[in-house]
């Protein structure tokens, strides 16, 4: 197949299935192949096809302000496969922009996408990434998205990780964080998960810089004989460093979910704060849609998704 014709195969998988806005810079991989590039002023993308994966780098120039969000799509059409990229990104001082990522495994069965990311954000810039995957429903998926990010002084990080259509198999998320001074970050993850699907999570952010902030949030459906180990690690070691922790999880069926909060403060003007909720869907909130005409288990989806989609 030619890279035309699988560039539109990712697209439709994602309902994208017209070219993107005038304007709009975005990157197409497929498997370990750079297969699309269109860029804008101010950001360069430069790869490298390795043994075994490839080498990505993004970068945005110093004072580049990028309007549109950058779109990303990352996949596999075939049903079996390996995705291992290794992707270092460079936000220079007052830079901004966002990234609106997609990975895609439409037909997966037996897939390992492999992520490795090394993420410095400058002096006064902004960066955000939403990353959305959409998997088959087979659940032969292997997703290990690893992150060290660095936010400078006055750096703004936010980053949200969804799966909210087909089943993943297995995942394992970890990523690390340290804030500078007067620098935010917040990182996020929505996922669902059933039948024998794996959930793991590790979000670790150091508060070292004075008056930084950071959020940790995770919101997660359970059901069948899905489990997930959700990990949220944050510390506050600057003078005024604020921060908070918020992990949600409703499991259903034979579902197990297992929350791990720790906070922890080594300066005596920093300030963090936890909750964590796991347990079923609330009852006053089923009886009330089954009341409206739907059954219990149109009721049940129609409660996850609106726990998922919460903004936190």
């Amino acid at each position: 197949m030619n890279d035309r014709k699988l560039i539109d195969e990712l697209l439709a998988s994602i309902s994208i299935h017209k070219h993107y806005p005038e304007g709009t810079a975005h990157v197409e991989i497929h498997g370990n192949r750079v297969i699309g590039v269109c860029l804008v002023d101010g950001l360069t993308v430069d790869s490298i096809e390795m043994k075994e994966g490839i080498g990505v780098t993004l970068r945005v120039a110093k004072g580049v302000k990028i309007k549109n969000p950058v779109h990303l799509c990352f996949g596999m059409i075939p049903e079996t496969g390996v995705q291992r990229i290794e992707m270092k990104t460079v936000i220079e001082d007052d830079a901004s922009v966002g990234f609106i990522a997609h990975c895609t495994f439409p037909n997966a069965r037996k897939i390992d996408h492999i992520m490795q990311a090394d993420i410095t954000i400058g002096n006064n810039a902004w960066y955000s990434y939403m990353e959305r995957h959409i998997h088959g429903d087979f659940g032969g998926i292997r997703v290990i998205p690893k992150a060290k990010v660095t936010l400078l002084e006055h750096a703004r990080f936010v980053t949200e990780f969804e799966l909210l259509k087909g089943r993943v198999g297995e995942i394992d998320i970890d990523y690390e964080t340290v804030c500078g001074a007067h620098s935010v970050m917040e990182m996020k993850s929505r996922i669902s998960g059933r039948g024998d699907d794996r959930i793991k999570i590790r979000e670790a952010a150091v508060l070292k810089g004075e008056y930084s902030k950071g959020l940790l949030a995770s919101n997660i459906a359970l059901k069948d004989h899905a489990s997930a180990e959700i990990y949220n690690d944050l510390r506050a070691e600057g003078a005024y460093a604020h921060g908070h922790v918020d992990c949600n999880e409703i499991v259903l069926g034979n579902a197990v979910a297992k929350a791990v909060p720790i906070v922890q403060v080594s300066n005596p003007k920093a300030h963090v704060t936890h909750e964590a909720a796991i347990g079923s869907v609330d009852s006053k909130q089923l009886q009330t849609l089954m009341s409206r005409g739907l059954c219990e288990e149109e009721a049940v989806d129609l409660i996850l998704q609106g726990m998922l989609s919460q903004k936190n």
